[in-house]
């Protein structure tokens, strides 16, 4: 397990460059401003995950993502395709999962608007597999603090004809404070109801919790979030750990 997070880390490590887009508070959170025109940011995901409800097991999910700023308004993002480990009391191994493209449109600004306000689109795609996600994004800065929340729809289909389908609406709220120019600290809760074969009497429903801190500096950033089961849902985390590195190229 820990050579397994030393690679994550190199890899994160791997894409230096001079310029800089932006910086994320939150990682379990998105924030409704846009990158600004023009500027590429490259993005790498590490999330662990703990598990011992019924039995003890442990994930390691990586996830790499181009941000590119289309217009002031506009961003667009590709993700290649995810790749995991798990070891769990049925084997070990690695999964690759599919791709994915991502859109953002910025409607108002958290700082000088009532609100900001964003509409978030994701289509993703593997084999046997197809995935829609659609999120509104609010976010509202108060001084040094940055208030956000997340509604987020997901609708799953998988199988040889991707017969299989699955529902899940996601909220999410974080806090941040900016200590410094460099240095914020927050919290994070995500709450989560999923319907298999959107079957509401079949509906799980978990709630995470923790606490989050974000660094920047330079053409960098890293934030990392660490989120506690509140809820007792078997075959859920009982807590998982997301580390997001960014660097403008």
């Amino acid at each position: 397990m820990k050579g397994i997070l030393r690679v994550g880390i190199i890899l994160a490590a791997l894409s230096a460059s001079p310029c800089f887009a932006g910086a994320r508070h939150f990682t379990f959170l998105y924030e409704a401003p846009t990158s600004a025109p023009g500027s590429l940011e490259f993005e790498n995901w590490m999330t662990w995950k703990r598990g011992t409800n019924p039995e003890r097991s442990d994930a390691v999910e990586f996830r790499h993502e181009l941000e590119y700023g289309v217009t002031d308004k506009l961003q667009a993002s590709l993700y290649f395709p995810d790749w995991s480990y798990d070891d769990n009391p049925d084997g070990s191994g690695w999964t690759l999962a599919g791709g994915a493209v991502e859109f953002i449109y910025n409607l108002t600004n958290p700082v000088d608007d009532p609100v900001g306000l964003s509409l978030y689109q994701e289509y993703k795609v593997g084999y046997r597999f197809f995935e829609w996600e659609s999120k509104v994004i609010l976010q509202k800065n108060l001084g040094r603090w940055i208030l956000a929340y997340n509604a987020t729809l997901e609708a799953v289909w998988e199988g040889d004809d991707l017969e299989e389908r699955e529902g899940e609406f996601t909220q999410a709220i974080g806090a941040s404070y900016e200590i410094s120019h460099r240095l914020s600290v927050g919290a994070e809760l995500l709450h989560e109801m999923v319907f298999p074969e959107w079957q509401d009497g079949e509906t799980i429903r978990n709630l995470f919790i923790g606490p989050n801190v974000s660094y920047r500096r330079g053409d960098w950033f890293v934030t990392v979030s660490a989120l506690a089961q509140a809820t007792d849902t078997a075959n859920e985390p009982d807590f998982q750990v997301r580390t997001v590195f960014g660097i403008g190229l």
